[in-house]
């Protein structure tokens, strides 16, 4: 059953894209566009079933942070969307029993990440993310195809994981450098080519992770 995420935005534009990508990375996304319509929400049997909650603090009928008690209650952790990026609305944010803040704009790849870490922090991550015919095995770090293991190099096993969270998203070469092999790592792109090379080889993912010109990799699933 795939985790299902709250996303509670009143610009419908920006709720679409963020349901757009939750969806696109494996989860299922349940939008509300109103505070009211949300603390009702929470009332209900349905509100059980949510892993996450991403909640914008400027909400029409109730905002963000008076509907902080109502999440604690139902027991479902929140990411604070926000254009408010004072000092101040981030620590009321954080106080008031938030797992993270994030300030708009911001990139869908660090939303992703983020919700990912709070996830597991939690306790609600997800066990197994299906792609094609590989299941990866998160608590176990182990990967499958059609039921056989296979066996991927530690760097190989957070490079699928990355690109199976972010499904038909391009992440450039830099990108996947700096989330896996860190920040401080001295080595150069080409060492991103390698371990694409060998996970389409052992996966047979020639045609499922597509290279993306001028930028990186994709992992496609319609």
């Amino acid at each position: 059953m795939k985790t299902k995420i709250l996303v509670l935005e009143d610009d419908n534009s920006i709720s679409q894209l963020i349901c757009m990508n939750l969806e696109a990375a494996g989860f299922l996304a349940i939008p509300i566009l109103d505070g009211l319509e949300a603390q009702t929400y929470l009332q209900t049997e349905q509100s059980k079933e949510i892993s996450l909650a991403l909640v914008d603090v400027m909400l029409p009928g109730k905002d963000g942070f008076s509907l902080m008690e109502d999440f604690q209650k139902a027991d479902i952790p929140v990411i604070y969307l926000t254009a408010k990026d004072d000092v101040i609305s981030k620590v009321q944010g954080l106080k008031s029993g938030a797992e993270d803040y994030m300030v708009k704009p911001f990139e869908v790849l660090e939303l992703l990440v983020r919700i990912e870490k709070v996830l597991e922090r939690t306790g609600r991550g997800r066990e197994i993310i299906q792609t094609h015919d590989v299941s990866i095995h998160l608590k176990e770090h182990s990967v499958t195809k059609k039921g056989e293991l296979i066996s991927l190099k530690p760097m190989e096993y957070e490079l699928l994981v990355m690109l199976a969270t972010n499904k038909n998203v391009a992440l450039s070469r830099e990108e996947l450098l700096a989330r896996i092999w860190g920040t401080d790592f001295a080595g150069e792109t080409r060492t991103v080519d390698v371990h694409i090379a060998q996970l389409r080889k052992k996966l047979d993912f020639h045609q499922v992770i597509r290279t993306v010109s001028k930028t990186g990799y994709r992992l496609e699933e319609l």
